[in-house]
């Protein structure tokens, strides 16, 4: 079935055909859309799932996390501030290995306020456990809300999925939405192997000792080794029954490029349009898009810019006192690289808070490339009007 749909909406139809059985929200701007349509499946009978309207972001992670204790399917969704008052709950959900998932719309956060997209809010959280995807477009977007329940319930993890607010989340397009049955197939009923349970008492969340809470971390930290793996063989599946694959890492038109550009979230459909463009002039440009940040997919990134010369970062974010975030842990990944394969790596911020990133910004970025023997800064600002 093809239907024309917005973002958040596309969200709330991959979570209605998850099959989730217990959603927790509270509305932000501009994340509202995905738990007003969930509401309308729940109150009209075509989700068979509780919905729980609760007082903050905090209460609705919490009331998610409850839920996914007992063994059943959750979800929640929510932006910036929002996220960031999610937290503290954010630690419990990957610390007790719960496989929650979250759709965050990308939000600029405050001060000064600003309701247009960045992705800063997400990328505060790297550390809390979740496993991070961010998504290019809208039928992205329903297949990888449908895939991220499988990846988290096959490893017991959380997993948060990103689309950039308003750019994505509020722009209509064609999606080919799943069969259900098929997608039944796919992603069967969940069986959790140890919840809670009236009839079979067990203890979860009490006080760990020294003596054991290293090795807890130890175990969380070998199943997020285990995701990049995970994904690829549930994304195989995807692919034979539906069609479509994205992969941790795709690279775009990127063989015999002396330039690459790195990419995550919607300006990667600009920056492909560019990259067509130079292409067709003859000029030797490539573009790779990251899609998945946590774990940061260091193989596939080294194998794809192994002999590269030159490589520009666009991030829609920044590390206040580092530079972008992204090309941080570009940096970080290719470190071991043999110097003579090292990609020269130039890292610009850009589009912050919502600021437009049009093909003339990228061509900005290109000449700015181009023009520098090596980066005179790790942050390399473009569109700053001082």
């Amino acid at each position: 079935m093809k239907k024309v749909m917005v973002g958040n909406h596309a969200v709330a139809w991959g979570a209605r055909l998850a099959r989730v059985e217990v959603i927790s929200a509270y509305p932000i701007t501009p994340q509202t859309q995905v738990v007003e349509k969930l509401s309308e499946m729940c109150a009209d009978g075509t989700l068979a799932a509780r919905f729980i309207k609760v007082e903050s972001e905090h209460s609705a992670m919490a009331a998610v996390i409850g839920a996914s204790a007992t063994g059943v399917r959750a979800f929640t969704a929510s932006s910036s501030h929002g996220l960031l008052y999610m937290h503290e709950m954010l630690h419990w959900a990957g610390g007790a290995r719960l496989p929650v998932v979250l759709a965050n719309i990308n939000r600029a956060v405050g001060a000064p306020w600003n309701i247009w997209t960045d992705q800063n809010d997400s990328l505060a959280q790297r550390d809390t456990g979740w496993v991070q995807l961010y998504c290019e477009h809208n039928q992205e977007v329903v297949d990888t809300t449908i895939m991220a329940f499988k990846l988290a319930e096959s490893l017991n993890v959380p997993v948060m999925l990103m689309l950039d607010g308003f750019y994505l989340s509020h722009t209509a397009e064609a999606v080919d939405v799943p069969d259900q049955e098929m997608v039944d197939r796919f992603l069967p009923k969940r069986e959790a192997p140890y919840r809670l349970d009236v009839e079979r008492p067990h203890a979860f969340g009490g006080l760990v000792k020294p003596d054991a809470y290293m090795e807890m971390r130890w175990m969380q930290q070998e199943a997020m080794r285990e995701v990049p793996e995970t994904l690829a063989a549930i994304e195989t599946d995807w692919q034979r029954m539906f069609g479509r694959s994205y992969g941790a890492v795709e690279s775009y038109r990127t063989e015999d490029a002396e330039l690459v550009l790195v990419t995550s979230g919607t300006v990667t459909s600009t920056a492909r349009a560019v990259v067509d463009q130079r292409r067709a002039a003859g000029e030797r440009i490539g573009l790779l898009k990251v899609k998945m940040f946590r774990p940061f997919p260091s193989a596939q990134v080294r194998e794809a810019l192994t002999g590269v010369p030159c490589v520009a970062v666009l991030d829609r974010n920044v590390s206040p006192g580092h530079g972008g975030i992204f090309a941080e842990e570009l940096r970080s990944a290719l470190y071991d690289l043999p110097h003579a394969e090292r990609p020269e790596v130039f890292g610009f911020v850009l589009g912050l808070g919502g600021r437009d990133i049009t093909p003339a910004v990228i061509d900005d970025v290109i000449a700015q490339a181009r023009a520098g023997k090596a980066p005179t800064r790790e942050d390399i600002w473009v569109g700053v009007n001082p």
